[in-house]
């Protein structure tokens, strides 16, 4: 870790994409060219640095998000390389959650593939300024300028060339860069560590100046500065239109796009110095806002060493059987031994040692100040989204949206001694990962574990077997509905009873109707104070809310229904609180019976990329799995069928997919919403 760089020399980056877009082959090279590791690792070789869990050796794709720190022009660049698979989804939620800026990453071949769209979304949501890097430009049917369209026709992103091609597929050697009008060649022999800056040759040179062009006007459009520059036809310099840039992008304006093939180790160091030009520090973003606990103040947090501390919990880990908390300071200084405190869980912690992170080696620092990104150990009760402050001046930030599991799995322990064993090890993984769940089914005594896809599952059981060496039997894959109503219906229940000595009476009638797909359950209260007082509405919603976590077709969480109070009554000196709770989830339970309750079932959007040859066994099979064609469009030589499919119909879809395509045809699929089940799924 540098020696204390100042906070406008630090650079919390992300490197996000579709699966194998290469965002882990530009982090190794990135590495490399900074001196941060002495040999570039491959995927494909399963030695990447980034990629050091078991798991994403052997299969080449990211699980976890890695962090690491490097250096590049006197700037400090924290990256984070998160996964590209969708069942890892909440990995890129946490840490776009804690990063000041991004890199996009496309596939010149693939263009904007549907997880580009959905992480590029997510980032959108957390307003974080991106560059894009269109990769892989060497390889047959690159289509850089095709793909530059795609980001604005289905990201609805503002791209800005800052550089083209020159070459491309097998002729592909370097880039053009329209800052400098310079070529920029990279050398094979030194493994794309040194370049050679030429001039443009004749036959780019037309297409370089018409793209310059476009840059300065794009710029201008959006840049008060360069605008008056331009309409005084000042000659434009480099350094003038890197600063124009760089407002664009941190304002979110525009997304400087760049280019190169990772793999053949052309086009990162230009990449590095975008990261720096154009990417925010920590106190060029809109500073943070957090609540004061005790006064619900809306408080910001200004990325100062002076101010009092304020830092998220954005990820845990367990490490060898300690627990490692990723931290993200955003005002104040962390130091080794401090007392912090976690306003959420309302309780005081002790920061036994803080780490400097480089993937799973780490470095032991004593302190760490606004900007960075640090593991903390020590930490026994704060988990993802939590916030440590200072004890003398309490905020609270905004915690981080997990994603609802959409599969489950039942499991058993081997043997006894796997017994013992098997509840610690599903806590720890529970601790680590938001979106996985573990239930006991009272009925059958098995444990149930919930998570976002096959993959996630898997990955979470292999590491059963391995980290925590727990032999477990695995149950089939059954998928977690929901519940909700058709019609509109009343209930009513009374509640008169005799407990420890103490009689209870509560009279409660709730009026049940259905509310519209995703909007959620919603609870409202329409009697006077004179029927029911007001200090009983709580103790009546908080009994409807437990009512519709079990509903009564198969005991499935019961979504987007509204519930008001209609009737009710009270007797003085016998009402309680306990009283009206049992008596309204009683109520509620009568009403779901009779207001047609029906099930819900995860529908999966699908994308799936075939030859034309096979499109009519493709579409046949989608219809006959109840799914919907929504779209059909061509890509190059392929064609890419857009449908929504249940995701209890794509159990094993790949395996069908490669013999109806003899192994050419690829898809892709992620959670799009609940909806109406075809038949009942089988029950765990």
């Amino acid at each position: 870790m540098g020696k204390n760089p100042s906070i406008s020399k630090i650079r919390n980056i992300g490197i996000i994409a579709h699966i194998d877009a290469g965002k882990t082959t530009i982090t190794e090279r990135i590495l490399y060219y900074t001196g941060r590791s002495h040999k570039m690792g491959e995927v494909h070789d399963g030695e990447a640095v980034m990629d050091w869990m078991p798991y994403e050796q052997e299969r080449g794709i990211t699980i976890t998000s890695a962090v690491t720190t490097c250096h590049w022009n006197g700037a400090e660049i924290h990256i984070i390389d998160t996964p590209g698979h969708v069942d890892f989804t909440i990995e890129v939620e946490r840490s776009l959650r804690v990063l000041d800026g991004v890199i996009g990453v496309f596939c010149a071949v693939a263009g904007v593939q549907p997880q580009s769209e959905t992480v590029w979304h997510q980032a959108d949501k957390h307003r974080v300024p991106k560059i894009a890097f269109v990769n892989k430009l060497d390889r047959a049917g690159a289509d850089f300028f095709g793909t530059v369209q795609m980001m604005s026709d289905r990201l609805g992103a503002n791209p800005l060339i800052t550089q083209i091609p020159a070459g491309l597929e097998e002729s592909f050697q370097g880039v053009i860069d329209l800052l400098s009008m310079k070529q920029l060649i990279w050398d094979e022999e030194t493994m794309g560590a040194t370049f050679r800056i030429t001039d443009i040759p004749e036959g780019l040179m037309e297409t370089a100046v018409e793209s310059r062009e476009k840059l300065v006007e794009s710029v201008a459009e959006v840049d008060d500065q360069i605008m008056d520059a331009y309409l005084a036809e000042a000659s434009m310099t480099p350094e003038m239109l890197v600063s124009g840039i760089r407002r664009a992008t941190t304002s979110l304006k525009l997304v400087p796009v760049l280019c190169g093939a990772a793999l053949r180790n052309k086009g990162i160091q230009p990449l590095l110095d975008g990261i720096v030009d154009f990417l925010p520090s920590p106190l060029d973003v809109p500073p943070m806002e957090g609540m004061d606990p005790d006064t619900r103040q809306v408080k910001k947090i200004h990325p100062s060493e002076q101010s009092p501390l304020a830092a998220l919990v954005f990820k845990v880990m367990m490490d060898q059987g300690r627990r490692l908390n990723y931290v993200r300071i955003y005002s104040g200084r962390l130091c080794a031994g401090d007392e912090v405190l976690n306003p959420f869980r309302q309780t005081r912690e002790k920061v036994a040692r803080i780490l400097a992170m480089h993937a799973n080696k780490r470095e032991r620092i004593a302190e760490a100040g606004v900007g960075n990104i640090v593991g903390v150990v020590g930490l026994k009760a704060s988990v993802t989204g939590d916030t440590l402050c200072d004890p003398s001046d309490p905020i609270v930030l905004e915690p981080i949206d997990a994603y609802e599991p959409v599969i489950s799995v039942a499991v058993e322990p081997k043997t006894h001694s796997d017994q013992e064993k098997i509840e610690q090890a599903l806590n720890k993984l529970e601790t680590e990962d938001p979106t996985f769940r573990v239930r006991h089914d009272e009925d059958t005594g098995q444990i149930i574990i919930s998570g976002m896809g096959e993959l996630h599952l898997e990955i979470l059981v292999g590491r059963l077997k391995r980290e925590f060496h727990t032999q477990v039997n695995v149950g089939k894959p059954h998928v977690v509905c929901k519940e909700t109503v058709e019609q509109v219906a009343q209930g009513s229940a009374i509640f008169e009873r005799e407990i420890g000595g103490t009689r209870h009476f509560a009279e409660v009638t709730l009026k049940l109707s259905p509310r519209e797909r995703g909007k959620g359950n919603w609870f409202a209260n329409s009697l006077s104070a004179e029927s029911v007082p007001s200090e009983f509405v709580p103790a009546i919603e908080q009994g409807a809310v437990e009512a519709l976590e079990s509903g009564v077709l198969l005991g499935y969480p019961v979504v987007d229904v509204a519930v008001v109070v209609i009737g009710g009554t009270y007797r003085e000196s016998l009402s309680t609180d306990l009283a009206f709770k049992v008596a309204a989830a009683m109520a509620c339970k009568e009403g779901l019976q009779k207001a047609g309750p029906l099930l819900l079932e995860p529908i999966m959007a699908v994308e799936i990329l075939v030859p034309e040859l096979f499109m009519g066994d493709v579409i046949g099979d989608i219809n006959a799995r109840g799914g919907k064609i929504n779209h059909l469009y061509p890509r190059g030589e392929m064609q890419i069928i857009d449908a929504t499919v249940p995701l209890s119909k794509m159990f094993g879809y790949s395996t069908a997919l490669r013999s109806a395509t003899q192994g050419r045809g690829t898809f892709t699929m992620h959670f799009a919403h609940y909806d109406r089940a075809l038949q009942p799924p089988k029950v765990l």
